[in-house]
């Protein structure tokens, strides 16, 4: 999930300001104090002037720390029991070998002892060079062509090895176990039945639509590429937040920065692919599985909401989830989505 900086404040801010007077006392992250992470940065060899800055983060807490003489560093700290050592560790190792390879992203930054990931009282994190920027703007058709230059390098990169630890996206994972999760603890009563009978349908036709499509080429990819965990300076895109890297066909970095109609979309696949092919050859194949990774998001980021629930940050930050109205709209959606299945999928030339 993306963690996105703010200037709008320059002081001490509450840390843990997400969380409710009530519950922020029961939550694992509510040990991140002031005095804490002061204490865990400087653990770490460095010293602080005071200054603390929450940035925009769910899943991950991440801050910017004033530094005595120097640039403020951005630390995050890794949601207890998520990842293992070795797959945090595969994932600073990716960001890290694309960054030596002179692509523009954020990978963490390592300490006299050559690590990157750091300890204190409990708590994993790390510690990354501060970049600031915008969101991309991609109704230009030469930002998606720079986009697709990067991504197509950084493809090229993830195909070069594979992960060892890190997760492979799935039908399973994304699909099948957030259904299952939120039948089991969620989705109202009087919705029910609607909901397991759409979603038993939806999940037929993405077991499928992949089972077509199953010898394409899995690489190591971002996995969570959208504009927010993309910084956009000078024409330079950054990369950020490699949190959800994992093992997956190409496409899935670059579904995610398709809006509109069919047409536009199609239009700003043809500007990607374009920059993209200059580096990395694209399977046309993998086009059939763009509505498929957008269904299989809607049910995860879903069941993401509802497993992260009792972190407080959740219910402020997202306050329309598990509402009547909420799970209505849901399902709605998620039928104008099993309609855009039943149609061809996009293609390049029509």
């Amino acid at each position: 999930m993306p963690w996105i900086l703010t200037l709008l404040r320059v002081t001490v801010t509450p840390i843990g300001g997400l969380m409710t007077d009530q519950d922020s006392s029961e939550h694992v992250f509510a040990k991140l104090s002031p005095d804490f992470i002061l204490s865990a940065i400087e653990d770490n060899g460095l010293r602080c002037d005071g200054r603390i800055l929450e940035l925009n983060s769910y899943e991950n807490r991440v801050y910017q720390i004033g530094i005595e003489d120097d640039q403020p560093v951005i630390g995050k700290f890794y949601r207890p029991q998520r990842w293992s050592d070795e797959q945090i560790l595969e994932e600073h190792a990716f960001s890290s070998e694309l960054l030596a390879a002179e692509l523009s992203v954020v990978a963490p930054e390592y300490n006299e002892a050559g690590q990157s990931l750091l300890t204190f009282e409990g708590f994993r994190f790390a510690l990354f060079e501060r970049k600031g920027g915008r969101a991309p703007e991609l109704d230009r058709d030469e930002n998606l062509e720079i986009m697709g230059r990067v991504l197509g390098r950084m493809h090229n990169i993830g195909a070069s090895q594979t992960f060892k630890h890190r997760p492979t996206l799935s039908l399973q994972s994304f699909g099948f176990d957030s259904v299952e999760y939120l039948c089991k603890n969620w989705i109202p009563s009087e919705l029910l039945n609607a909901y397991q009978s759409l979603s038993s349908d939806l999940l037929s036709i993405l077991e499928g639509r992949m089972a077509s499509v199953s010898a394409l080429k899995q690489l190591r990819v971002h996995g969570d590429c959208h504009i927010g965990n993309v910084l956009w300076r000078d024409n330079i895109a950054h990369f950020i937040d490699f949190d959800d890297c994992r093992t997956a066909p190409a496409i899935q970095d670059i579904w995610m920065l398709l809006s509109g109609s069919r047409e536009e979309q199609r239009h700003q696949l043809m500007c990607i692919l374009d920059g993209y092919e200059e580096f990395m050859d694209f399977d046309r194949r993998e086009l059939a599985l763009i509505e498929v990774l957008r269904t299989l998001r809607m049910f995860y980021f879903t069941a993401w909401l509802a497993r992260r629930w009792d972190d407080p940050a959740f219910p402020k930050g997202f306050p329309w989830f598990n509402t009547p109205r909420y799970w209505e709209e849901h399902i709605l959606h998620l039928r104008e989505q099993l309609g855009v299945l039943q149609e061809p999928a996009i293609e390049l030339f029509p």
